[in-house]
This record gives C-alpha cells, structure tokens and sequence, in this order.
C-alpha cells in the first residue's frame, strides 16, 4: 500500500495500519467502540461493540505507526475502564492526561443525568509541551448524530490537533466513524488518515468530507453553495 494521505479507507484497521510503515503518524485522534453494546434510538449500532478482541492488537498498531515523543488521544467506554487501560499499557502507552468533554444535554440518564465524555492523553515516548496549550475541560456542542449515532462535533476535536499534532503533521483515526476527525484535521491545516470498518459509516464519511471540500471551494470562488448535514 502505498501511503495513503488524506483517504478515509474502508477495512479492519488492524488490518489497514499493519501495511502503514513504522513511526509514519504525528498525532493519533480516535473514538473506539465503547464495548458497552451501544444502540440508539433509531435501532443503530456499533461494529466491535460488544467484543474487544480487536482492543490490544488495534493499540499496538497505533503505538507502532506513531513516531516516536508523540501523543494520541483516545475516547473510552468508562464503565470498560480497566480494558482500555490494559490495552494502552501493553501497547506502550503511558498515561500522560485526562479530557473531559461537557456536554450542553444529557445523553443518557439512569442512577444519574449523564452529561460528559471522556478521552484519555496517552504518550509514545517523552513529547515536548506544545506551543498551544488546551485546557482539559472542553466544551461538546450536540452534533445530532445524524452520520453515526455517536458523532463528535469538529469543534471540539480541531482544537486537540491544533495542540497536539505539529503544522503539516498527519492524524490518524483507525475508528474514523462518519468522518469528524478527518474533517478537523483538514479544517487546521493538517493531513489525516483515516479507517473505518462499517461500509454504511464510511460512505457517510467519504460523503461529509466531499461536501466539506466543495464548500471550501465554493468559498474560494465566492460562489453560493449549501452544504447538506
């Protein structure tokens, strides 16, 4: 395989980024199956959800195509808390940080009303503090979740690459869901790879970032353009 900047590819990422070469990545931005057997109200699912097989050997393929003193930031199923953290460590990550992303709504609500997301700063290596420090408390406006039922907003995961990932770097996203991170990348300045397993998923994804570039040209020509949801 040749290297394949700014795609979105469709396949088992283990399987995609076993072809990617050692230390090709600047930055890993991705939002795995929580493992919980998420369904949403309109029936969706998850591939990968309800079995972790693919857990550790995904992660040892993330730490691998990283480059050396560099991050990733991952989203986790908080209540599978002990499995991503065996994962992370066995792949060779160190715990270097914590996110918590507040929501304006509460997304679920059982012994209590569920109102944030979580995402863990994992280290390859010693990385140097980057020239644009976030806070880690940051704001997670409602996506609608209408590409993937657990959609993240753009706005919250640029500012992750703007900090994290050097100018002209590559992000990877081995669970590119309908496409955000790509699009967050491609919104800073930086290039993107991403994968995605379910078929339905990444025509959503292919679709978003093809509207996303016809707007960007629309806007370079100064000519009207309306871009779908």
């Amino acid at each position: 395989m040749s290297f394949p900047v700014n795609q979105i590819l469709l396949g088992d990422c283990c399987q995609v980024m076993a072809d990617l070469p050692d230390s090709c990545i600047d930055f890993v931005l991705t939002d795995p199956p929580y493992l919980v057997g998420y369904r949403d109200r309109s029936n969706r699912t998850i591939q990968g959800d309800t079995d972790g097989a693919w857990l550790k050997p995904a992660f040892r393929q993330m730490y691998r195509v990283l480059k050396a003193d560099s991050l990733c930031v991952s989203f986790y199923g908080w209540s599978r808390t002990d499995q991503f953290f065996e994962a992370w460590k066995s792949a060779g990550f160190r715990i270097a940080g914590h996110l918590t992303f507040v929501k304006r709504y509460t997304s679920t609500t059982r012994l209590m009303r569920y109102q944030h997301e979580g995402a863990y700063l994992l280290a390859k290596g010693q990385p140097r503090q980057p020239d644009h420090l976030i806070g880690d408390v940051v704001d997670f406006a409602y996506s609608g979740n209408k590409a993937h039922p657990t959609q993240k907003p753009i706005s919250a995961l640029a500012p992750l690459i703007e900090s994290f990932c050097p100018p002209r770097g590559v992000v990877l996203d081995p669970f590119a869901g309908s496409g955000s991170t790509c699009i967050a990348a491609r919104s800073v300045g930086r290039s993107f790879i991403g994968i995605e397993l379910d078929p339905v998923y990444h025509q959503a994804a292919c679709q978003r970032m093809q509207g996303y570039v016809r707007r960007l040209s629309a806007i370079a020509d100064n000519t009207p353009f309306a871009m779908a949801a």
